[in-house]
């Protein structure tokens, strides 16, 4: 992380600003399940006016470094001080698409853990559940191929959010038929798919977009 040479009035704005702040709500609704997610418009509502009241602000800018892209976020005061950090993901892919949504995703996460506000996300609590004091074999592959893979599941997730089939179909096919059976994992075992995002991926919308991708 980089900064001004004093923070003092910075962090004494921001602490103000956290106090004001909510969770980022799962407000944005998915077409085909019917459920919620908070998505970057909703984060930028949660922080927008605490950060207007005492004197803050933020940029982020996308950027590609190797074979990852995400953003850098500023977080500015009035004061002239200012606090930022890069945030990037790996991409297995180099397109449009791919970068586009690791952008996407970077935006959100790095807004959301520079103004140190949670999001009100039901899958996301399932991730502060105690963890097993050993992986077993099958998650800690799972977590191998989702961290080697993580550009194409975050365009798979993007793609279900966007009720976008067609994409979510392109980017499935982009896995191998092993690395699919590793990512296949519960939530409920710490898999990387939600309950809605495995409902999705064995949807009839699903399965029609795939076939007509193979040309079957």
């Amino acid at each position: 992380m980089e900064m001004s040479e004093n923070i003092n009035e910075l962090a004494e704005a921001l602490a103000a600003a956290q106090g004001e702040m909510g969770a980022a709500v799962k407000d944005a609704a998915n077409p085909f399940f019917k459920s919620k997610y908070a998505d970057l418009g909703e984060v930028v509502r949660a922080v927008k006016q605490p950060f207007a009241n005492h004197g803050l602000s933020y940029t982020q800018f996308p950027i590609r470094e190797g074979e990852s892209a995400g953003v850098i976020t500023m977080l500015m005061h009035t004061s002239g001080q200012w606090m930022r950090q890069g945030y990037t993901l790996p991409l297995a892919k180099f397109d449009a698409q791919a970068t586009g949504s690791a952008i996407t995703y970077a935006r959100r996460y790095a807004l959301q853990s520079i103004a140190g506000i949670p999001s009100a996300d039901d899958d996301g609590n399932q991730a502060v559940q105690a963890a097993p004091k050993e992986i077993p074999d099958e998650l800690a592959e799972h977590n191998r191929v989702a961290q080697e893979c993580w550009s194409s599941v975050a365009c798979i997730k993007q793609a279900i959010e966007d009720g976008q089939w067609d994409e979510l179909a392109e980017a499935w096919e982009e896995l191998t038929n092993d690395e699919k059976k590793a990512l296949w994992v519960a939530p409920s075992k710490g898999g990387i798919f939600t309950t809605a995002e495995r409902k999705a991926l064995k949807s009839d919308e699903f399965n029609q977009a795939r076939k007509a991708r193979l040309g079957e």
